[in-house]
């Protein structure tokens, strides 16, 4: 029986330190505008279409009367925020001279969707959207607890979309008929 542990594929921490100098150097190197665009295809079948990527099907589940053939809008949101702590915990593990051999990042989060967007029980008192999410994160690699908590920290505290859902953000829409 063999004792070897399978690393994850590292990132180039060279490349990674050379992000964060320029970062460092000027604040507006990392100030950037991110779009996609979703066209629904019909039913509650979406394509949302980012850079020059294959679109991605989101999609609702039969009992909210989608054809179950993709992760809905919310679960969408729970995959970006898992993946989100898990680049993080990679660049700060590679920051930090640590190989990984594991990156669990288990999302749960409640929800009320009985306002049934907005055409169901929509009382005021009801907050669309989660209420609570939690998230679970195991780490496996060559370093110690410590070292390994300190990288899950600061993983939490710089995550984009951790932010994203902990801050309020300022929304705005526009409106066109054609």
């Amino acid at each position: 029986m063999s004792d070897t542990i399978t690393t994850l594929a590292g990132i180039d921490a060279q490349g990674l330190a050379q992000m964060a100098e320029n970062a460092k150097a000027d604040s507006s190197v990392g100030k950037k505008t991110l779009k996609a665009v979703t066209t629904c295809e019909g039913g509650f079948r979406n394509l949302t279409q980012v850079r020059t990527l294959a679109p991605v099907l989101v999609s609702e589940p039969c009992h909210l009367l989608g054809d179950d053939a993709a992760p809905n809008p919310s679960e969408m949101a729970l995959a970006a925020l898992g993946s989100c702590i898990s680049v993080g915990l990679l660049a700060n593990a590679t920051a930090q001279g640590v190989t990984l051999s594991k990156i669990e990042v288990a999302m749960e989060g409640d929800i009320d969707i009985s306002a049934v967007w907005g055409v169901g029980d929509s009382a005021e008192n009801k907050v669309p959207g989660f209420t609570a999410v939690r998230c679970a994160i195991t780490l496996a690699g060559d370093a110690d607890a410590a070292t390994l908590q300190e990288i899950k920290n600061n993983a939490m505290v710089w995550s984009p979309v951790v932010n994203t859902f902990a801050r309020p953000v300022e929304l705005s829409s526009t409106f066109t008929i054609g």
